[in-house]
């Protein structure tokens, strides 16, 4: 039987999620963020998948049941205007999945964003359900919080689409902080180890191919150089 026991020490996935951290998102343009809208819904998917994998793997942890309550058919982002009516029920990347809706791109800007997006599910979908299902606490005990602050520094939100997803980070930092019944706590008895650096990894990679002027800060990289180095 697995144990899983309290995270007691940084690991080295921090490092990735610093670095994420630390990418220009003040500078990123209004279509550049749009693109992180696009992208981020793939991250959404796998996301729920491994928070499933999770609850199937340890049934009787009811930390982890209420954590799916309160990820999956919630109407904790409920309401939004034509995303989501009043009380209405669905999965965070539904939400996702509906907002990017709301402002629409052209076809191939749109298949790019999307071949982006499947490749890192593919990445993702490389590693065991072990690996998926301990990922989970890094997310939501401070991965995503801060990687969602950084991302709410961005200066342009105005477009429909960029509203309702400024109203999912700013709720999902709502929903993950309280240290007590927040969702880290829900998951912080979990403890995931260095076989969840590469999927860190990838979300980052997946960032910047699909805005790769968030690497304006980083000196001696070009743009079209970090996007070979990663297709």
């Amino acid at each position: 039987m697995a144990v899983w026991r309290m995270r007691t020490e940084p690991v080295d996935y921090e490092t990735t999620i610093d670095e994420i951290c630390s990418l220009d998102w003040e500078n990123l343009s209004k279509d550049a963020l749009v693109n992180i809208a696009w992208v981020y819904y793939y991250f959404s998917i796998q996301f729920r998948e491994n928070l499933e994998i999770a609850c199937q793997l340890y049934p009787w942890d009811r930390k982890l049941r209420q954590l799916m309550q309160e990820e999956c058919n919630t109407d904790n982002l409920s309401p939004w205007p034509d995303v989501a009516s009043t009380g209405e029920r669905m999965n965070h990347d539904e939400f996702m999945r509906r907002l990017l809706t709301l402002s629409p791109i052209d076809q191939s800007r749109g298949k790019r964003l999307e071949t982006i997006g499947q490749r890192y599910l593919n990445k993702v979908y490389e590693f065991d359900s072990m690996v998926r299902a301990s990922s989970i606490v890094s997310y939501e005990d401070g991965g995503l919080e801060r990687v969602f602050g950084a991302i709410l520094t961005s200066r342009d939100w105005t477009s429909p689409l960029l509203q309702a997803f400024r109203h999912f980070l700013s709720q999902h930092i709502e929903f993950d902080n309280n240290p007590t019944t927040g969702h880290g706590a829900l998951s912080r008895h979990l403890r995931p180890g260095d076989q969840i650096i590469p999927l860190w990894t990838a979300f980052k990679h997946m960032l910047i191919e699909a805005a790769p002027t968030l690497l304006s800060r980083t000196a001696g990289t070009t743009e079209e150089n970090w996007v070979q180095s990663i297709i």
